[in-house]
């Protein structure tokens, strides 16, 4: 049975106080009302990653990720942040590939693939995100997209470190948009990528690696969503900044 994982993507959002808060709220709704196991991750901005980290102490439940990390280990590349600094803070997890990321900074398949291995060496768990823009749904060649990135990403990967990335499908045309693909969509493309990743390694292997949903999730949906049998969970953007609402997305899973 594939661990369920419910990771907030605070993205570039809140000050340090309401950071705190938010945490603070979260963790102690998740300890009083959410009876499932399944493991949530705050994926912070990196000014936060500390503070909140030594907030939440020896949480067995809530772990702490960063949004990004650079392909370089060390060197005079100001404003970046390494792999190597992440691991000597005890971040367990860091999210890949992003579609802001794709889309604003340029971050491509050879670029995102350099990232994976640098944050596995420092012993990272990578959260790989792929997923297609509007024009490529409509366009029915969504499929080869996610596949392409997934190949570009992560298939010159061996099995073991292959285990050790979580994947995270973000339908492009539903990141902040209201808009949520159905259950069915997301199981779909859900088994599109396992499928896909079968192909390469082995059913067995396949069926270990956790595929999160991510786009619009909220606390209407994410029962729905989480409990299709290729869906482990979301990555949550905007329910993630209320307690509440992300509360009640834990809930689901």
């Amino acid at each position: 049975m594939r661990q369920k994982i419910v990771a907030g993507n605070w993205k570039m959002n809140k000050t340090l106080e309401e950071a705190n808060i938010l945490a603070s709220e979260v963790t102690g709704m998740v300890a009083d009302e959410v009876k499932g196991d399944a493991k949530v991750i705050f994926c912070v901005p990196f000014p936060y990653l500390l503070p909140i980290k030594n907030q939440l102490g020896n949480n067995a439940r809530i772990s702490v990720g960063a949004q990004n990390c650079s392909e370089h280990e060390s060197g005079a590349y100001t404003g970046e942040v390494s792999a190597p600094m992440l691991k000597s803070m005890g971040i367990p997890y860091v999210i890949l590939g992003h579609s802001e990321r794709r889309q604003y900074f340029g971050e491509d398949g050879k670029l995102l693939a350099k990232k994976v291995d640098v944050a596995l060496k420092h012993g990272l768990s990578p959260i790989f995100c792929c997923g297609e823009p509007l024009e490529v749904r409509e366009a029915n060649t969504h499929e080869a997209l996610v596949k392409k990135q997934v190949e570009e990403g992560l298939f010159h990967l061996n099995a073991d470190a292959l285990k050790k990335v979580v994947i995270a499908y973000e339908p492009v045309w539903a990141i902040g948009t209201g808009k949520t693909a159905s259950a069915q969509q997301a199981q779909d493309m859900h088994a599109v990528i396992r499928t896909h990743l079968a192909s390469k390694y082995g059913q067995a292997v396949a069926d270990t690696i956790i595929i999160l949903y991510g786009g619009s999730v909220n606390a209407a949906n994410a029962k729905e969503l989480f409990s299709c049998p290729d869906v482990d969970g979301g990555l949550v953007g905007g329910a993630s900044l209320k307690s509440r609402d992300f509360t009640e997305v834990i809930k689901g899973a």
